[in-house]
């Protein structure tokens, strides 16, 4: 698996989310699946730093509480994507397992009628891009 340098992984975030169409940007750690950076998506907690916190599931009264969610495109928080994120490389990881016990997941990408998320592992870090749907 690649192994990047926090500066490396920072860098490529920087180029990614500097192209048209993307709406977030987050990276992860690859252990825990903490929030380690995110730019573009809002905690839905008052008191959590956005640099530094951990994915909690989402209570359906928890969806109201933040004027900037992105309501329209069905994300609502930093944590709800953390946390969708590291269950659905969870459930890849998974399959590739029970495909070949040798191979890695390197690429998942995950398009909806209204977003686009491109997720990548690291040794370290996930990293992860949220863009709109290019139209068909």
């Amino acid at each position: 698996m690649a192994q990047h340098t926090p500066d490396e992984t920072l860098s490529l975030l920087t180029r990614l989310s500097q192209k048209p169409g993307v709406q977030s940007t987050l990276i992860l750690s690859r252990d825990t699946g903490a929030i380690v950076r995110t730019s573009g998506l809002i905690s839905n907690s008052t008191t959590a730093n956005p640099n530094s916190t951990l994915p909690t599931s989402n209570d359906s009264n928890g969806a109201d509480s933040y004027a900037n969610a992105r309501k329209e495109s069905g994300i609502h928080s930093a944590e709800d994507v953390a946390s969708a994120v590291w269950s659905f490389l969870s459930s890849a990881g998974k399959l590739v397992d029970g495909l070949d016990k040798e191979d890695e997941v390197k690429l998942l990408r995950l398009r909806t009628k209204k977003n686009e998320l491109v997720i990548v592992p690291d040794s370290k870090f996930i990293l992860v891009v949220i863009h709109d749907t290019p139209p068909a």
